[in-house]
């Protein structure tokens, strides 16, 4: 919809840019008319019954004459705004549904006892006083004049004040979704109930948890819309320093959400994996608070030729199944059942070393080795192991040994030379090594394959991962990547505190190139 619309149309900017020599930039400002390409065009027209939700179609504002005195920056500081509060509002209608619909429907409650309606809705309704009260303040600054003055102050307070029940409401969620399996499953008034409100036609096809993950959508999303407003305000200005201060007190709001999530997620993810695993010699404790997966997968060990005699009778590869977390590996070997995993090896992540085996014909392909300085018997032992894709054999390479120079520089360089690429399609992480990105998202590329896979740490957050080359198009004038260094570099400042000097770690070592369960959770 309407976020879709903005990021669509950023990209397009980007584009303009970036086709255009530095000449023209100057002269045209503007594209000249054929440069509109088909995509956008559709847009407009498919959106074309929407296109009042823009603030310079309003009609008060078209009747004010306001377009023609205010400067064009003023006009898109205006829409950045305008769209702040009108997302807002269209979030609240579809809370009101959840509400309405679902949490007030006599049949269904009928259905529920008390603490599976608390496990199903959890605290909801303090949320949506929450949002009611945010919207209310919103629309009476619009009402006041058509000029909006600021929207940032207003949602800073809110943050402050009464956004606290974004983070309970989310690391609730986790139990929401199991507890509403585990209901549907065992209570049938209750599913026939809820398969009739899901097919009526107010829900617009919607499945009720699509509902109740709006909350955690919405406050990134929030946060998102902040950063739009931070990028295209006039510096030094009051608008600047709440802007500023509104997308510090939601990154943390978001950050909290995220930790509480990731903790519990990963807590579970850990005693899921320790239930499949057997230890034939000494066993590794494998539950503890500090750690969590960053990768798990089978590859191929190759034996070693011994002869050529065995050569014959003995298979080259055997598969192994590798678990990494952030702070160890085991080195498995998957049960013939296929549900229980024999570690045959483990060594502690800071002992891995990686050497990648340039390709020496088709035996040899996406090998590399990979060496355990020292084992759980405390000694060094390598292993040739052999990866199904190119990509793959990077994937393994980076997350084994994450220091390792990447082929480009991080962003933390701040080389304006260093490739970029943008996001044009979003992509949702399949996999704990991959990034999800969303739509007009700028990235540094530190590696790519010649398989369809790059990996990039994005400029706003340093977040790194891998995503498929074909959701993002490369950036090819140095001026506009400097452009977006200089303003990912603004909101980088502005998330590190404002004259408080740069927070030690908060960017550089605490990511690790891991993806965030926000971005799991970021469904748009």
């Amino acid at each position: 919809g309407l976020l879709d619309t903005s990021k669509q149309q950023e990209i397009e900017q980007r584009r303009q840019r970036d086709n255009l020599s530095p000449a023209d930039v100057t002269r045209a400002g503007l594209p000249e008319s054929g440069v509109v390409s088909a995509p956008v065009l559709q847009l407009q027209l498919r959106n074309s019954a929407r296109s009042l939700s823009l603030w310079q179609n309003l009609e008060a504002v078209q009747n004010s004459g306001l377009l023609e005195q205010l400067p064009q920056k003023e006009v898109i500081m205006q829409e950045a705004m305008f769209e702040l509060v009108t997302s807002e509002a269209s979030y609240y209608k579809s809370l009101e549904i959840l509400e309405t619909h679902f949490l007030r429907n006599p049949v269904l409650i009928h259905t529920l006892s008390q603490s599976d309606m608390h496990f199903l809705f959890s605290n909801i309704e303090e949320v949506m006083k929450a949002s009611e009260r945010f919207l209310m303040d919103l629309e009476h600054r619009i009402e006041e004049s058509i000029l909006i003055s600021d929207v940032c102050d207003i949602v800073f307070h809110h943050a402050v004040e009464h956004f606290g029940v974004f983070i309970s409401y989310v690391i609730n969620q986790v139990y929401q979704e199991k507890n509403y399996r585990r209901i549907l499953e065992g209570n049938q008034a209750f599913r026939e109930a809820m398969a009739s409100l899901e097919n009526h036609p107010r829900v617009r096809g919607l499945s009720f948890t699509s509902f109740l993950i709006l909350p955690f959508q919405r406050i990134t999303r929030l946060k998102l819309l902040v950063q739009n407003i931070l990028k295209k305000v006039e510096e030094n200005s009051e608008r600047e320093s709440n802007a500023i201060k509104a997308h510090q007190q939601l990154e943390q709001i978001v950050k909290e959400c995220n930790e509480g999530v990731r903790k519990m997620s990963r807590t579970e993810e850990l005693i899921s994996i320790e239930k499949t695993l057997e230890f034939k010699s000494k066993s590794v404790p494998i539950i503890s608070h500090s750690r969590w997966l960053l990768k798990k997968g089978e590859v191929q060990l190759m034996a070693g030729p011994k002869s050529t005699r065995t050569m014959k009778s003995r298979k080259l590869y055997h598969p192994v199944f590798l678990f990494l977390f952030n702070n160890l590996l085991l080195v498995t070997k998957r049960s013939s059942g296929g549900d229980k995993f024999q570690v045959l090896d483990s060594c502690t992540r800071a002992m891995l070393r990686t050497e990648d085996l340039e390709d020496q014909g088709q035996l040899l392909a996406n090998v590399f080795n990979l060496k355990l300085l020292e084992n759980q018997e405390e000694r060094p032992v390598s292993y040739m192991l052999k990866t199904s894709s190119m990509s793959d054999k990077l994937r393994w390479v980076c997350a084994l040994t994450p220091n390792r120079r990447t082929r480009f520089m991080s962003t933390s360089a701040h080389q304006p030379d260093s490739p970029q690429v943008q996001c044009i399609q979003s992509y949702s992480s399949q996999e704990p090594d991959e990034l999800s990105i969303e739509m007009a998202d700028v990235l540094n590329l530190l590696e790519r394959t010649d398989d369809g896979w790059m990996m990039g740490e994005r400029l706003h957050d340093g977040e790194r991962g891998w995503f498929p080359s074909r959701v993002v198009e490369e950036i090819q004038s140095k001026e506009v990547r400097v452009q977006n260094l200089r303003e990912a570099f603004r909101i980088q400042q502005a998330q590190e505190g404002v004259g408080g000097g740069p927070q030690t770690g908060s960017r550089a070592g605490v990511k690790g190139g891991t993806t965030h369960p926000e971005e799991l959770l970021q469904l748009l």
